[in-house]
C-alpha cells in the first residue's frame, strides 16, 4: 500500500494518553508516521480526510466503539482494504473471534510487548505492498483482478477485506490442493508471526460468506483434519 520511498502512516485509536504516547515514540523510531484520534469519532473524521497505511484500533473507545469504527472502515470503498490491528484488553476467545469476524486483519491483547506489535504492523503493511499489480486468476465462476484488487462471482463484485483478498488469491493459484490451516497461516500471515490455527477458520467462514450468495455453491471445501481447499467437488 506504501509507495516506494514514502514512510507508512499509521492512525492510533486510543483514548488512553499513556498507551498512546508509548505506542507514538516507537512506531516514530521504527520510521513510521503517526496520526492520533482519541475518540472514535474523530478517528471516522481523519479516515475521512486522509487514509493512512495502517490502523491501530482500541476496542474500547468513548462516543463509537471500535467494533462500529471497524464495521464502517470496511464499509467505506476507500477504507475497504485498510489494514487493521484491533487492541483489546478483553481475553476471551469468543470476543478475539467477534473482532476478526467484524473485520479486524488482527488483534493484540493487552498489555502486548512493543516487538511483538511491531512483527504484527510490519507484517500488515508487508502483505499490503505485496500484491501482484497485475494478471487475472479465475475459477469456476470466480474472478480475480489482481490489478484492481477487484473479486466477481457471476458479474456480481465481491468485497473482501485484505486478509480474505490474500486468503482466496492463495487458494485461487492451486485449485482443488488442500491446505491444512499451518500451511495457509505461513502463505497468507507469513512465517515470522504468530498466529493463532483458528484465525483461519475464522477468515474463512468472513471469505465463504462474502463469496457465496443465495442458491450458489459453496467453492471452499472444508477437509476435516486436513484443511481447505478451493473446490466444486462434494466433501
Amino acid at each position: 500500500m506504501s509507495a516506494a520511498g514514502r514512510r507508512p502512516q499509521i492512525l492510533i485509536v486510543e483514548d488512553e494518553v499513556a498507551l498512546t504516547t508509548m505506542l507514538r515514540y516507537n512506531l516514530e523510531k521504527q520510521g513510521f508516521r503517526v496520526e492520533e484520534a482519541v475518540d472514535g469519532q474523530e478517528a471516522l473524521l481523519r479516515l475521512t480526510e486522509n487514509v493512512p497505511d495502517l490502523v491501530l484500533l482500541d476496542w474500547m473507545l468513548p462516543v463509537v466503539s471500535g467494533i462500529e469504527i471497524c464495521r464502517q472502515i470496511r464499509r467505506r470503498p476507500a477504507t475497504q482494504n485498510l489494514p487493521v490491528i484491533m487492541l483489546t484488553a478483553r481475553t476471551e476467545e469468543a470476543d478475539s473471534i467477534r473482532g476478526l469476524n467484524i473485520g479486524a486483519d488482527d488483534y493484540i491483547t493487552k498489555p502486548f510487548s512493543m516487538d511483538n506489535l511491531l512483527a504484527r504492523v510490519r507484517a500488515l503493511l508487508r502483505r499490503a505492498a505485496t500484491v501482484p499489480v497485475k494478471g487475472q486468476l479465475e475459477f469456476h465462476d470466480l474472478r480475480m483482478d489482481l490489478s484492481t484488487h477487484r473479486v466477481s462471482r457471476n458479474g456480481r463484485m465481491i468485497h473482501l477485506g485484505p486478509t480474505e483478498f490474500r486468503l482466496l488469491q492463495f487458494l485461487m493459484q492451486r485449485p482443488g490442493h488442500v491446505f491444512s490451516r499451518q500451511e495457509v497461516l505461513n502463505a497468507v500471515w507469513g512465517r515470522d508471526l504468530h498466529v493463532e490455527p483458528r484465525t483461519v477458520d475464522v477468515h474463512i467462514r468472513r471469505l465463504r460468506k462474502a463469496l457465496n450468495g443465495e442458491g450458489e455453491l459453496d467453492v471452499v471445501r472444508t477437509v476435516r483434519a486436513a484443511g481447505y481447499a478451493l473446490d466444486t467437488e462434494p466433501v
